[in-house]
């Protein structure tokens, strides 16, 4: 099989020739920049002191090129945006060395400021005559955003405010989807995965605006949790506002690069914590589900793409409740959360539903076990998610700073082991 017919086989839960792998496909299917220069450096596809690029700098993930792609098997490549969550586009790219010596490439717009305590401030758009948006600790590896919640007043509050990032596709960005999808389309064979933002509803990640210079409404992440319980009907209308133009912008983005595309990322936003649920099922069915649906029932309507949901934590009590909106993909199904036992969630929901990650965890094995110990873990995560499709490999989410490169050898060394089994 192509990769890609490879990623749409096991999406109609049939079994493929051998089990597809995903890499860097979507923002949470990653490598932090150090782990993909190291990598690289393992595989000898670069001269020592290559810089790497930072295709998403909140999360600070590297590039997977194409050369590192096929040296490791990867299925799919990720159709992204032209600009960066801080609102400033990847283009431009200047050299920059990250704290521990890593050789990278950011884009222009990359304008970072040292703090005292030697922590670096980030700043919307680039633009360093307004407040700072996040900042990242010193020695740290990501950036974390920084509160800029202005004095509420419950009465001034308007959903129009929390939804001023969510606008119209422009023309200049449909001509790139457009000749993005044609290129990766024609150019691999590997699945593309539409990264076209905008339907990442109530993202924590989105909420602060770090690519806002003066973001309005309600931007702390503590105070937007605590209004799904106290403003649901505010939290509503934003979400309708944020839709309407979703499906505005995805009619118009499906007519530039048609089927060309194979799965849509749709949602970053977590459900669950290390122990349950981040919210009540009831919460979810009234302000997440109906937007989801939405969204959902257009594409399916409309195209030939498939869903894919991403959520952290414990959810399988959610499960049935993305089902039920009609996701065809979960990731980063973390199975070192409560009840996420892999064998279970297979059984329960692996003829409906395609679980996308969960092959070995990145806050304990990956990245302080042995090689012994990781290639133990993806082999028997392997052994119960592949059989009759319905699966694509990856990590338990990106890969993050810091992992010793000889565990990630075994793991990719891993999953191709288990292809030659098949009959990939």
């Amino acid at each position: 099989m192509t990769s890609r017919e490879r990623v749409l086989t096991t999406l109609d839960h049939r079994e493929p020739d051998c089990v597809p792998l995903d890499l860097g496909a979507t923002p949470v299917t990653g490598m932090h920049v150090s782990s993909v220069y190291r990598l690289r450096q393992a595989l000898g596809l670069d001269a020592p002191g290559t810089p790497v690029k930072v295709i998403e700098p909140v999360q600070m993930l590297g590039e997977i090129g194409l050369d590192l792609a096929d040296a490791l098997g990867v299925d799919t490549v990720g159709l992204w945006g032209p600009n960066t969550n801080f609102g400033f586009p990847l283009d431009n790219w200047k050299p920059w060395t990250f704290f521990d010596g890593t050789p990278l490439l950011v884009p222009g717009g990359f304008n970072t400021e040292p703090a005292a305590d030697g922590s670096l401030y980030m700043y919307p758009q680039g633009d360093r005559s307004v407040a700072p948006s996040a900042r990242m600790p010193r020695n740290g590896f990501y950036f974390d955003a920084l509160p800029r919640q202005s004095p509420l007043d419950e009465h001034a509050l308007r959903p129009e405010d929390n939804v001023e990032e969510y606008r119209p596709v422009d023309d200049q960005t449909l001509a790139y989807f457009a000749a993005e999808a044609q290129r990766l389309y024609q150019t691999t064979d590997k699945a593309v995965v539409g990264i076209f933002g905008g339907m990442s509803f109530g993202d924590v990640a989105r909420i602060p605006g770090v690519g806002l210079k003066y973001p309005r409404g309600i931007r702390d992440v503590e105070e937007w949790y605590i209004s799904l319980v106290t403003r649901p009907n505010l939290v509503e209308k934003i979400f309708e506002l944020q839709c309407r133009v979703a499906l505005d912008n995805l009619e118009r983005i499906h007519a530039v690069v048609g089927d060309r595309i194979q799965v849509l990322y749709v949602t970053g936003a977590d459900f669950g914590t290390q122990s349950g649920p981040l919210m009540s099922v009831e919460t979810y069915r009234r302000l997440f589900q109906p937007v989801h649906r939405a969204i959902n029932d257009w594409v399916h309507r409309h195209t030939n793409w498939r869903t894919f949901i991403h959520s952290c934590g414990a959810v399988a009590e959610l499960i049935p409740e993305f089902i039920a909106a009609g996701f065809d993909i979960l990731n980063p199904v973390q199975t070192s959360a409560a009840n996420m036992e892999p064998r279970m969630l297979k059984e329960r929901f692996g003829d409906v539903i395609t679980f996308w990650g969960g092959g070995v965890d990145t806050q304990k094995t990956l990245p302080f076990g042995t090689p012994e110990d990781v290639h133990a873990e993806v082999w028997e995560r392997l052994r119960v998610f592949s059989p009759g499709g319905g699966y694509v490999f990856n990590p338990v989410h990106n890969v993050q700073a810091g992992v010793p490169v000889h565990n990630l050898l075994a793991m990719y060394a891993t999953v191709q082991e288990w292809r030659r089994k098949q009959t990939c």
